[in-house]
Order: structure tokens, then C-alpha cells, then sequence
């Protein structure tokens, strides 16, 4: 690490963050009194129950706040949200589509909700969700296995617990999706989330990686569309992308943070998948496991390979899960039991 950074522990709701994405709305910060804040989702719940404001004071000192939000016939459906990201005044907020550790695959995780912004100062905010069902899932399967990159395949493993044991599962309960999970499928694990100029959303995956280690992106369009009832419409997917020169010889790394800059995109690059904690894809893949972040910088272009830049490197974290760059100055969240640490410049 290029210099110490300083270090705040904030708490809400006795859990950990998973992301960070700073503030736009100037009647949201003038409502907490605030000269800047952060969003950041809490993993562990219903995204309802899962996003926190963190909000800087003019003196410095930051506090967090609970927001309260209300999902109407959605609410308890979903777990593990992982990512944020603005459009057009909107935060979205995007499921990890991925399943527990051991597997498998949860549809619960794989939806995508939205608020206005603008409303988090008026107290209680109405959050759209939408569940995909797997579409997600089944589009980008069908783009990488087109794709003019080469995923790693999945040990057998990762093979039985996440796509043979969700078939299982949903034919057993005869749901609707399960025609959506195919065998060979990769389990997608979705980490990281930011608007393109144009509109698209980019995600970075912490799995699946391509053959030689490297951490994947996919460009979607049509997010708008999930959110129109009728009639909805579903993204497709533009593009997949090697982030190519991060990654160690020897080792896998995925996405851990994304976030857009005026001139691009930074990110943090790291394990695709925690240590000791039952991973079933670091039985089949250990050399994903004991790998401390990278904070990289990139920009789209129009080769599927594109070239990352290292700005720094984040050692001795293994554990870093939200990126945020705001009045030039870098700011980490670290996923840490029952707490919120914030690292900073």
C-alpha cells in the first residue's frame, strides 16, 4: 500500500457492508447535515432491510444511518445484496444471483431493486424490486458460451452443488425457472455494479474468471425495463470482458468493487471466494483463495480484453468490499464481522 489510511468503525444493525457509492442528492446530504455520504448494502437480510447511509459531517466526523424503506409485496423476498450504482437519480441495488457457499444457487438472490435518491430526506423511501427468476443467469451463460473470451470451467464440484442441486431443487418444487439453469452452466457471482456513459450497467463477476485467472465483466442493457410492469421487459447482454494484466501468474482473482469515474472506471480485484469459511468453489479452485486486493483502473474500448492499470496495491487486505473516489480521494470499506470499517486517504 502506496501510503496509511485512516480508519473509521461505524455500526448499523450489527452488520457488514458490501459496497460503497457516494452521495449525489444535495437535498439528501443538506437533510443530515452532511458535506458528503456514501451509500453502502448490508449483505445479511432482505434489501429492504440492507442499505445504510454513511454521512460525513462539516466537522469531519461520519455516522451512519439506517434507511428505512418500504418494498410493499416484495418485501422478505430477497438476500444478499451486493452491489449499488446510480442512473438518472436512481440507486439501484443488485443481488449477488449466486447461492451460499456449498451451494446452491438462491433464487431470492437474484433480483435487482431501485429508489429515488432525492427521497432518502424525506424518511421512509418505496424501493421497486424485481426478481428475476434466474433470466439474469440464463442470458449471461448464453453470452459467454459466444463470448470471444474463455471461462474457466467449473470444477465438478461447483458443477454438482450449484447447477445440478438447483435443478434439483426447482424441479422438485416445479418452480418456473428452473428451465433457466442448464447443466454446464457457470454459477454467476455478481460483486460489482456501475453505470456506462451510454447507459448500460457493467458488472464485475467474482466468479466465473476466464482460463487463465482473470476477472470478468458483462455489459447489460434494458435495466430500465425490468421496472416497467407492463410490459417488462428483461436486460440482454452486450458484451463480456477480460480484465486483463491484475491478475498474479498462477492464482484466479475476481471482482470485489466497482466504481465510475469522470475518466473511467476504478476498481478492486481479489479472492474469489473467502478462506475457511466451506467454499466449495476454492475446493475446486484453491489457487482463488489466499490473494490480497488490488485497486486497478480501466477503460472500455473495443477489444473484449481490456488492459487494467494496478493504482495500488491493497496488502495486507484479503477482505476489501466497496470502492468509492469522491473529491479525489479514495475510500475502502472491509467486509468485517458485525461492523463497518471505512478506510481512507
Amino acid at each position: 500500500m502506496t501510503a496509511p489510511l485512516r480508519h473509521v468503525e461505524l455500526t448499523v444493525a450489527g452488520n457488514e457492508a458490501s459496497d460503497l457509492l457516494p452521495v449525489l442528492s444535495p437535498a439528501l446530504l443538506e437533510a443530515h447535515g452532511a458535506r458528503r455520504g456514501l451509500w453502502t448494502v448490508l449483505d445479511e437480510g432482505p434489501v429492504e432491510a440492507c442499505v445504510a447511509l454513511l454521512v460525513q459531517g462539516h466537522d469531519g466526523g461520519w455516522v451512519a444511518h439506517h434507511q428505512g424503506f418500504d418494498a410493499g409485496p416484495e418485501a422478505g423476498r430477497t438476500e444478499d445484496g451486493e452491489a449499488l450504482a446510480h442512473r438518472d437519480g436512481w440507486v439501484y441495488v443488485v443481488g449477488s444471483h449466486f447461492g451460499s457457499k456449498a451451494g446452491p444457487l438462491r433464487p431470492k438472490r437474484a433480483f435487482f431493486a431501485r429508489f429515488r435518491e432525492d427521497d432518502a430526506a424525506r424518511g421512509v423511501v418505496r424501493l421497486d424490486v424485481v426478481r428475476n427468476q434466474f433470466r439474469l443467469h440464463r442470458a449471461i451463460n448464453d453470452a459467454l458460451a459466444q463470448a470471444d473470451i474463455s471461462p474457466l470451467p467449473p470444477g465438478s464440484r461447483v458443477q454438482q452443488r450449484f447447477i445440478r442441486d438447483t435443478q434439483v431443487r426447482g424441479s422438485a418444487k416445479a418452480k418456473s425457472w428452473v428451465t433457466r439453469v442448464v447443466t454446464g452452466d457457470l454459477p454467476l457471482n455478481v460483486e460489482a455494479a456501475a453505470f456506462t456513459p451510454a447507459g448500460t450497467l457493467l458488472l464485475g463477476l467474482r466468479f466465473p474468471v476466464t482460463q487463465d485467472g482473470e476477472p470478468i465483466m458483462v455489459e447489460i442493457s434494458g435495466v430500465e425495463g425490468m421496472f416497467d410492469s407492463d410490459p417488462r421487459s428483461w436486460p440482454a447482454v452486450v458484451r463480456a470482458y477480460a480484465l486483463t494484466g491484475v491478475t498474479p501468474s498462477g492464482t484466479l482473482t475476481g471482482f470485489r468493487a466497482l466504481t465510475a469515474t469522470p475518466s473511467g472506471f476504478e476498481a478492486v480485484v481479489g479472492s474469489i471466494d473467502a478462506l475457511g469459511k466451506g467454499s466449495v468453489l476454492l475446493d475446486d479452485h484453491p489457487t482463488g483463495g489466499d490473494i490480497t486486493c488490488t485497486h486497478v483502473r480501466f477503460n472500455l474500448g473495443p477489444d473484449s480484453r481490456v488492459a487494467g492499470t494496478v493504482v495500488d496495491e491493497l496488502a495486507p487486505f484479503h477482505n476489501v468490499e466497496g470502492l468509492a473516489v469522491v473529491d479525489g480521494e479514495r475510500i475502502y470499506v472491509t467486509d468485517e464481522d458485525h461492523r463497518i470499517a471505512l478506510w481512507h486517504d
